[in-house]
């Protein structure tokens, strides 16, 4: 095939890059912007391949998403790209609404028209993969799991555009017959996470000796997904799932956030000693505004359907993560130095 992957050089995108280029003979044109949890470093252990080609654009550019569907004739379409820090849609929304709404909207009406354009068999085949949250579904209790027919009910500006993007992407298949799937997926973690997000913020300001905050009492739950699964389990949705449907995608890994980050410590106090016992750093803070409480996916429709299966559980995914952050500052020290230096974010402003 050939794939366009949006927002290939962030987190969970270049992991996914990384695998269609080193695991795959499928072709990548990877579309990126380059804000500031985007970079090119997270693609440097892509294979050096043909197959590969990296194009700085805005998704909300449209003339520019024309011509690059023109351009590479896709088979396929992987969209990842996306804001996605909770946090930073709390103290800007705009950013949120931008990219998430109208750059969806702006890249199904250029895969439409490349879509109606193609000859069969070519058309019959074409998929466009929109990538999504967890989050969209609002908070669990003590019980239940999220299902692909859960309601959605999302409570930060950052889960409510990813919820519009998501009845775009619907509306465009049931309206247009656009060949569109939608996969939501639990929280992600691993190699190149951007340092804002709780596990590497915890791993580096740990090693750094620095607080490690925590909100509230830590007794938010997530379900923590290892993102080179997570790359797999996307490309079985986009290769073999079926057209109109949603696919959830977690690792049946629910832990709450203080035993996340006492595990974290526990592994640094093992692997770096010397700033040991790291979890005397642990700082409780006041909580995030309208935090869920609770996060859990039932993955059944694409175990059972597709075949995926998570091949990490917490223990030995966290076990390489750290590892991995201890071993290769080359890529997180520039943007803890010049990017993001671990502030709180997210405190409420007045509008």
């Amino acid at each position: 095939m050939r794939i366009i992957v949006t927002g290939g050089a962030g987190f969970i995108g270049s992991a996914v890059v990384r695998h269609l280029i080193g695991g795959t003979d499928h072709q990548v044109l990877n579309i990126d912007k380059l804000t500031y949890a985007g970079t090119l470093t997270s693609l440097r252990d892509v294979p050096p391949s043909n197959r590969y080609r990296f194009v700085q654009a805005d998704i909300c550019d449209r003339p520019r998403m024309a011509a690059l569907f023109a351009e590479f004739a896709p088979d396929g379409v992987m969209h990842l790209a996306a804001e996605s820090h909770v946090d930073r849609s709390i103290s800007n929304s705009a950013a949120f609404i931008e990219t998430n709404i109208l750059g969806t909207h702006s890249l199904l009406e250029a895969a439409r028209a490349h879509w109606q354009g193609l000859p069969e068999p070519r058309k019959s085949h074409f998929r466009f993969l929109a990538v999504s949250t967890d989050e969209v579904y609002g908070s669990l209790g003590a019980d239940g799991l999220f299902t692909e027919t859960t309601a959605y009910d999302p409570r930060s500006p950052y889960s409510a555009s990813k919820a519009a993007s998501d009845h775009l992407a619907s509306a465009w298949h049931h309206t247009y017959g656009l060949p569109v799937l939608i996969s939501n997926c639990s929280n992600n973690y691993g190699p190149y996470h951007f340092p804002e997000k709780l596990i590497p913020l915890t791993i580096l300001n740990a090693m750094a000796g620095k607080p490690l905050p925590v909100y509230g009492s830590g007794a938010n739950v997530r379900d923590w997904l290892y993102v080179e699964d997570h790359a797999r389990a996307l490309l079985a949705i986009l290769e073999h799932g079926r057209p109109g449907e949603t696919y959830n995608v977690g690792g049946r890994n629910e832990r709450t956030n203080i035993v996340v980050v006492r595990r974290i410590c526990a592994i640094l106090d093992r692997l770096a000693p010397k700033g040991a016992p790291h979890d005397r750093l642990i700082t409780f803070v006041a909580d995030r505004p309208g935090h869920d409480a609770r996060y859990a996916i039932d993955a059944g429709k694409l175990e059972t359907e597709l075949g995926w299966r998570a091949a990490e559980s917490f223990e030995t995914g966290i076990e390489k993560t750290v590892a991995w952050y201890l071993a290769n500052d080359w890529w997180w020290k520039p943007l803890r130095e010049r990017v993001y230096g671990g502030e709180r974010l997210g405190l409420v402003t007045k509008g």
